[in-house]
Order: structure tokens, then C-alpha cells, then sequence
């Protein structure tokens, strides 16, 4: 009788401890970034003093009618700056984290595709927070980016995650999640008015901050479960 071997290359390779705890580490930025980002613009929002941009010093700095990118001018710029950055890269982690233990669930291009487009906000905060209001083009892509993937990004990555059997109900969350950013980003761009700001009425940066704070909310919710998901049920 004639026996054939199976290369061991070929056998499919069991999770390992190691990575998928260190899949669970890093999806853990997709709730620390969020959580650094929004606690600096409430933070900052009460002590600043007002910001100059183009000459125009805007006092006194409203939650309400100023936009969070006047917190990343003036004395609170290194602060609000740096928040902005280190919210992206922990939120740019905790992506991978999240899609990196999916890997056993195979469906390796809507993996990829999904954790490429949700990793295009983290790093419009990065450019955020590199480029302030004084790089008004930069500036002001990065921020319209961060709101405007996820109309495409959510919807993308949860037909993706619902059919995983422990993602299903937040994929069909995130599904119904593109919709409502983009009825918040109307909502925020209708109530934006550059000479209104300036002047500190208004209500933008209420609006401004209700829909950042939705986007950021899925994102921080999507790094908990993937906290929460047993190892033997992460990575390939």
C-alpha cells in the first residue's frame, strides 16, 4: 500500500497564544484612541482662552460654536496637536488589531479592503494634527476625510464582519452606521459657516462634535469586541 505524505507546509497552522493576544493588545487602540481624542477637545475646550488663525484672534472658545481644530492653535495647539496624532496612530492600531485576529475567518480580500479603508480616518487625524488651520487645504481634507470614509468605510467592513458568526449584529450595525454619518456630516456642513464661527455664533462645533463623536463611538465599540473575543477564536 502506497501511503502520500502532506506537506507539513500545507496543513493549516492553529492559532497561537502570542498572536492572538497580540492581535487583542493592539485592537485595544481602537478604544484608547478615541477616548484621548474626545476627553483633549472637552479638556482643552474649558481652558482655552481663544485661538488666532489668519490674523483673527476668536474669543471667548465655545464648545458649542467652535470648531475642536481651534483648540490645535494658539496655547493649546501642542496639546490638541498631539492628541490628534496620538489618537490616530492608537486608533490606526487598533484596526489592524481588530481585522488581524479575523484572519481565520478567512475572506482575505474584504479583510484587507475593510482594514485599508478603516484606516484611512487615523490617519486623517494624524494629518489633522500635523497640519493646522494655518494649512488650510491640508487641514481641511484630513478633517472632511476623517467623517466622509466612514459613509463608505462603515458599510464596507460591516458586510465584511457580519458574516462572522460572534460579528454579525455590529456588521449589520455598521451597515445602518454609514447611513447616519452621512445624514451628521449634512447636518454638521449645514450648520458650518466660516464668518458665523468667527464671530462665535453658531452652532458647529456642536454639530461637528456630535458626528465625530458617533464615528469614533463605532470604532471604540468594534476594539472592545475584539478585546473581548476569546483567544481560540482569534487568528489563523
Amino acid at each position: 500500500m502506497t501511503t502520500h505524505s502532506t506537506p507539513l507546509a500545507a496543513w493549516p497552522r492553529p492559532a497561537t497564544p502570542v498572536r492572538a493576544n497580540l492581535s487583542r493588545v493592539l485592537a485595544l487602540g481602537a478604544v484608547a484612541g478615541p477616548v484621548v481624542f474626545t476627553s483633549a477637545w472637552l479638556v482643552l475646550g474649558f481652558v482655552s482662552s481663544g485661538y488666532t488663525v489668519s490674523g483673527t484672534h476668536i474669543a471667548p472658545y465655545s464648545h458649542v460654536s467652535q470648531p475642536i481644530s481651534g483648540l490645535g492653535m494658539s496655547g493649546t495647539a501642542p496639546f490638541m496637536n498631539t492628541a490628534f496624532v496620538l489618537s490616530g496612530l492608537l486608533l490606526l492600531a487598533g484596526v489592524i488589531g481588530v481585522f488581524r485576529g479575523t484572519a481565520a475567518a478567512g475572506r482575505p480580500v474584504a479583510r484587507r479592503v475593510s482594514t485599508v479603508l478603516l484606516s484611512l480616518s487615523p490617519v486623517d487625524l494624524v494629518v489633522v494634527g500635523l497640519f493646522d488651520l494655518e494649512s488650510p487645504l491640508l487641514h481641511f481634507t484630513g478633517a472632511g476625510l476623517i467623517y466622509l470614509l466612514p459613509v463608505l468605510s462603515f458599510p464596507v467592513a460591516g458586510r465584511y464582519l457580519r458574516g462572522i458568526p460572534q460579528w454579525r449584529r455590529f456588521g449589520n450595525g455598521l451597515l445602518l452606521a454609514g447611513a447616519l454619518t452621512l445624514v451628521l456630516a449634512v447636518v454638521f456642513t449645514m450648520t458650518f459657516d466660516v464668518d458665523t464661527t468667527a464671530t462665535g455664533h453658531g452652532v458647529a462645533g456642536l454639530t461637528q462634535r456630535v458626528l465625530f463623536t458617533e464615528v469614533l463611538a463605532w470604532f471604540a465599540v468594534m476594539g472592545w469586541l475584539a478585546r473581548r473575543e476569546p483567544a481560540d477564536q482569534q487568528d489563523a
